[in-house]
């Protein structure tokens, strides 16, 4: 067996910077030495990438009913290029689930091409959650090189955040970064919580979620082997976190998307990782969008690419050492 994981890796969106993003991925030296790659995307993608961005080292491309598909229009949204991702995305899924891949590590996809291509589902974490058959709990995680964080609520609007919060959701969402953690490689991560109300709402003045759900939560959590410390006030918990005298944090786990993603896309935008948290096969792709404004011009920057590219790669080689031999 190859002490190296194999690594399913698409294109992404075809009307958007994702060729050129997995062209300059495929370039760096350092990607082969991490992985053997195994790619999805279609003839047409891959050619216009490789001239205009150079020819990377040749990687297995998968032979799979998608790879004679049209060329995409550049930077248009269309129920070709959704149809062609979602085809592309179970895929490599189905790669992931036979074994003959360890990981899958996606270029950004436009979820409103998603959705005329099909999807029904809010976000394509939710859509493989129903393409694997997968119940229990799940959600993205959002990752800034060490620094890890989930959420209890996603895309809902923000005056519904508070009936959607439970000790449950918490307890969930803390296992559900805790055990990422460890499958990237971090034996015993520390996960900090965050409060839901202003200054973690003093005492009850500004609000009860703290001790009526998330103290509770925290609590059950720990039941369950998942450790973490808070709630903390959100306006100090990610300074908390990236604390460099050892009291920091590798995870945080935050109430509502913004919460979270204020500070992290602050911190590097273009260095964010996106975490599939939950499913029963690793999935990362970039934390940004397709970013049709700059697609075909050879200037986006591989390097959130990089890194969701790297963190495949970790997790991969964990779930290769979990299976059964």
């Amino acid at each position: 067996m190859s002490i190296r994981p194999t690594i399913a890796v698409f294109t992404g969106d075809p009307a958007g910077i994702g060729p050129e993003l997995t062209a300059k991925l495929l370039a760096d030296p350092a990607t082969q030495a991490k992985a053997d790659v195994l790619l999805i995307s279609h003839r047409a993608g891959l050619d216009d990438a490789a001239n205009g961005f150079g020819a990377a080292p040749a990687p297995r491309l998968h032979d799979w009913a998608g790879l004679a598909a049209p060329a995409c229009a550049r930077a248009a949204v269309s129920e070709t290029n959704g149809r062609f991702m979602l085809d592309a995305l179970a895929e490599g899924a189905r790669l992931v689930v036979t074994g003959k891949a360890d990981a899958f590590c996606f270029a950004p996809l436009n979820k409103g091409a998603l959705r005329a291509g099909g999807m029904v589902e809010e976000d394509e974490m939710r859509w493989f959650a129903e393409l694997l058959r997968h119940d229990g709990p799940c959600g993205e995680l959002n990752v800034l090189e060490d620094l890890w964080t989930s959420r209890v609520t996603s895309h809902i609007p923000l005056r519904e955040v508070s009936a959607h919060l439970s000790a449950e959701k918490v307890a969930e969402a803390i296992g559900m970064i805790t055990r990422a953690l460890r499958a990237a490689g971090k034996a015993a991560p520390r996960v900090a919580v965050c409060g839901l109300n202003p200054h973690n709402g003093d005492n009850g003045n500004y609000g009860d979620e703290e001790g009526r759900i998330i103290e509770p939560g925290v609590r059950l959590a720990a039941s369950r082997g998942f450790p973490a410390d808070g709630p903390f006030s959100a306006d100090t918990a990610f300074v908390r976190a990236i604390r460099k005298d050892g009291s920091g944090y590798d995870g945080v786990v935050t109430m509502y998307h913004d919460q979270g993603q204020i500070a992290m896309k602050l911190m590097g935008f273009e260095r964010g990782v996106t975490v599939q948290g939950g499913l029963p096969i690793p999935i990362t792709t970039p934390a940004h969008g397709t970013a049709y404004d700059i697609a075909g011009r050879g200037i986006a920057n591989p390097q959130a690419m990089k890194n969701a590219f790297d963190i495949a790669c970790r997790m991969g080689m964990s779930r290769r050492a979990a299976a059964p031999r």
